[in-house]
């Protein structure tokens, strides 16, 4: 991985972010963050927090700990933190390489973030290895969609945004999940399959 190309790509791109992926979230995604962020519980990771669009749809209850690779992206997502009033610890690091330890974490919430991680499968073991039995993965993505058309679009697109921005739409994080032994709670596709979230346990 270039970590620092992606670095100064996530830094320039965090002045525009919030506004264009708003765009996404109202046609796209709905309330799809609010879903996510509902069912997290306890001591939470949020792996590619980014700007902290989900810090408001937290329990009040839940301790949240964010990680980017970003500093652009963390510095709004402090100053979002310091408007709604709320205490998260906020940190730079990579997915790849998650600084917690094994089982650290009730739940571990990732939006939008595995399409755009370079080693997605590394990140999603990392995921569940800092996990605690008996805690959640929720995931948000989009993903390869349902039918071949979509897909043969999907394929298009990748030829100019994985290049450029390192921006997949034909992973499907699921498979991995399952792969990994956690218990599948609940799983909704929608948009042509293209969107995909889900809630998954870690075994005791």
């Amino acid at each position: 991985m270039d970590r620092p190309r992606w670095q100064n790509y996530w830094d320039r791109k965090s002045a525009t972010y919030d506004q264009e992926i708003g765009v996404l979230d109202r046609k796209v995604f709905g309330d799809s963050r609010a879903w996510a962020c509902s069912q997290a519980h306890g001591e939470v990771l949020e792996v590619a927090v980014g700007t902290g669009l989900n810090l408001p749809h937290y329990p009040p209850d839940a301790v949240v700990t964010g990680l980017d690779l970003s500093d652009g992206m963390l510095d709004l997502a402090r100053a979002r933190a310091a408007d709604l009033g709320l205490l998260v610890t906020l940190q730079q690091g990579t997915a790849h390489a998650l600084p917690y330890a094994d089982g650290s974490f009730d739940t571990v919430v990732c939006t939008l973030g595995l399409c755009a991680i370079p080693d997605h499968e590394t990140a999603l073991a990392e995921m569940v290895r800092v996990l605690r039995p008996g805690g959640r993965l929720i995931l948000l993505d989009h993903v390869a969609g349902t039918s071949r058309l979509t897909r043969a679009v999907q394929w298009l697109l990748e030829r100019i945004t994985v290049p450029m921005a390192g921006e997949h739409f034909l992973r499907r994080p699921l498979p991995l999940v399952e792969a990994h032994g956690l218990v599948l709670e609940r799983a909704d596709r929608f948009k042509l399959g293209v969107v995909e979230r889900l809630v998954a346990t870690k075994p005791k």
